[in-house]
């Protein structure tokens, strides 16, 4: 069995464009970059590049061991299943991604995570990130 998990193929030939942000919170039918499981930001300008934040499927998701109710699982092959009807808004969660690639979703009082659907990697116009299989780890 195999599942999938973003990979950032070549950070160098990202502009910064936030293409991947704007059709991550597109898919959840609203406009702007709030509600985005992908985080563009700089890391000095264009000198200096840009850097991704976003869920790469940790095997043993700290997000999920700090979540007191179970409402981050671990999902086959790596990474979290979110559950929202039993999440409390503690946010341990967010604490505990060690990539800071959980972010917060004040309106609805709970996290922003990655589903791995990859419609950011298919909008990214420089082919910087792509939804990749990977095989599941025994």
């Amino acid at each position: 069995m195999s599942t999938r998990r973003l990979a950032v193929i070549d950070m160098d030939r990202c502009v910064g464009c936030q293409c991947c942000m704007f059709a991550c919170n597109r898919r959840l039918g609203s406009g702007g970059l709030s509600r985005s499981a992908i985080h563009i930001s700089s890391v000095g300008g264009i000198s200096r590049g840009f850097s991704v934040k976003v869920c790469r499927a940790c095997q043993d998701p700290p997000c999920a061991d700090a979540c007191p109710t179970g409402a981050m699982k671990p999902r086959e092959g790596g990474g979290v299943k979110f559950h929202s009807d039993l999440c409390t808004g503690c946010k341990s969660c967010v604490d505990a991604c060690i990539l800071g690639a959980i972010t917060w979703n004040h309106e609805t009082n709970s996290p922003i995570v990655c589903i791995y659907c990859g419609i950011c990697a298919k909008y990214c116009p420089y082919q910087v990130i792509e939804l990749e299989e990977i095989s599941e780890v025994s």
